[in-house]
């Protein structure tokens, strides 16, 4: 049986880009060395950095003044390591979801914080709208997808403050004006790499300002100052990286992978609100194309379990909500494919019929 991978992460990956890892593993570029024995500062590994480096760029026309860094740590090290080298006095940060509000923790931690705007009171169920910056914080933080609760910031926001996002979950899936941001950063497992490596888009000009000695490991300078070769990077994800770059590019960029995006999820969300059985969890305008999430209509609450165990039995992969809202999640990120979503909306629409 075919199984259709829905994972929230780690996600599906192209499978060209996991056999070409593979392929690595056992003999890197004929060396007669697995990728992953070889040392990071070999001559051959080099080339693999500065590619994955240029494919970012290239691929989201990064500006002049800026840098990729390829870390380890995770998103979470982030929440740290972003206030820790740019929070001078204040930073605003938009609470939308859990992963917002991990970050903001960590804030606290360095200086005085504002919340902008929160939609936790309802759950996180919106993008809140009508808020306003204020003009004296050193940056404002966002994050743009939030994979539990289903909801995106799917633009490019105006505020006139310096901007730091975490993409962790839609990064290369639409385009972006990176020239907003002081920083952008994630977790690679969802649309770029396997899980162990981070990405971080950094403004040159705007590090070194915070006012405290920072640890050599945490000051985003001495991963710019040796391009990310400080201390051993997580060097097999950041091969995967690479070939999954190599393969965004060949299809055709981030406008192509908008482009996906959008269809894939017009057939889910379409199905959803067509189905009697289902309802979405989020307003619609704030709907997420990477974490579709959904739940049964109240009158058809008893089955939940019986759709899942359904769905299961026909080769559907980690559909079920995060407990926190319940129900279930189509996660739809790059590599998932049509033939993948309308599967599951031909479930769907089978497990209506005989219900």
């Amino acid at each position: 049986m075919k199984k259709y991978n829905f994972n929230a992460g780690p996600s599906m990956l192209p499978r060209e880009v996991i056999e070409n890892t593979a392929k690595q593993c056992l003999d890197f570029q004929e060396s007669g060395l697995s990728l992953m024995e070889i040392s990071h500062r070999a001559k051959n590994f080099q080339p693999v950095v500065d590619e994955a480096e240029a494919l970012v760029k290239e691929l989201l026309q990064v500006p002049e003044g800026y840098s990729v860094l390829f870390l380890g740590g995770g998103a979470s090290l982030e929440f740290c390591m972003i206030p820790y080298n740019f929070l001078v006095k204040k930073a605003a940060y938009l609470n939308t979801g859990v992963w917002a509000k991990k970050a903001m923790k960590e804030a606290k931690l360095f200086g005085e914080v504002v919340e902008v705007a929160s939609s936790a009171d309802a759950n996180y169920t919106f993008i809140p709208k009508g808020w306003t910056c204020p003009d004296d914080v050193d940056y404002l933080h966002i994050t743009t997808n939030n994979t539990i609760y289903g909801t995106e910031i799917r633009k490019d926001l105006d505020v006139n403050v310096p901007i730091i996002a975490d993409m962790s979950s839609d990064i290369m899936s639409r385009p972006v004006d990176v020239s907003k941001y002081d920083c952008i950063y994630g977790g690679a497992q969802k649309n770029l790499s396997m899980a162990g490596v981070t990405f971080v888009i950094i403004k040159n000009d705007a590090l070194g300002k915070a006012p405290r000695q920072i640890p050599t490991m945490l000051d985003y300078r001495t991963h710019v100052e040796k391009g990310s070769m400080f201390n051993t990077p997580p060097v097999v994800p950041i091969y995967c990286m690479l070939e999954n770059l190599r393969w965004i590019k060949k299809n055709g960029g981030v406008e192509a992978m908008a482009k996906n995006a959008q269809e894939r999820a017009d057939i889910v969300y379409g199905e959803i609100d067509r189905n009697k059985l289902f309802r979405g969890t989020v307003e619609a305008e704030d709907r997420s194309l990477m974490n579709i999430c959904f739940v049964m209509n109240d009158e058809y609450k008893e089955l939940e379990k019986p759709f899942l165990d359904f769905a299961t039995e026909r080769g559907m992969v980690g559909i079920k909500g995060h407990r926190s809202v319940g129900g279930f999640r189509a996660s739809c990120y790059n590599a998932q494919t049509i033939e993948g979503v309308n599967a599951l909306v031909a479930c769907m629409k089978e497990f209506e019929a005989k219900n």
